[in-house]
C-alpha cells in the first residue's frame, strides 16, 4: 500500500497507470470476495450421528463433598 501511495503521489504518474492500478485492485477484490462467499456457503456443517435432546438444565460446575 505504501508503494502504491508513493507512486500515485509522484508527479510523473500518468492517469492511465492510476486507472490500471485501481481496475486491477477492483478485480482482485471481486475475486477474493466471491471466493470467500462461495467457501462460506459451501462449508460443510457437522452432523450428529445420533439425535440428542438439548439439556433442560445446562451444565453444572457444582460438586458434592
Amino acid at each position: 500500500m505504501r508503494q502504491i501511495k508513493d507512486a500515485l503521489e509522484n508527479p510523473d504518474a500518468k492517469k492511465e497507470d492510476i486507472i490500471t492500478i485501481f481496475l486491477a485492485l477492483q478485480r482482485q477484490n471481486f475475486c477474493l470476495t466471491n471466493n470467500i462467499s462461495n467457501l462460506v456457503k459451501n462449508w460443510p456443517t457437522p452432523r450428529l450421528t445420533t439425535p440428542v435432546d438439548p439439556s433442560k438444565f445446562g451444565i453444572s460446575s457444582e460438586t458434592k463433598d
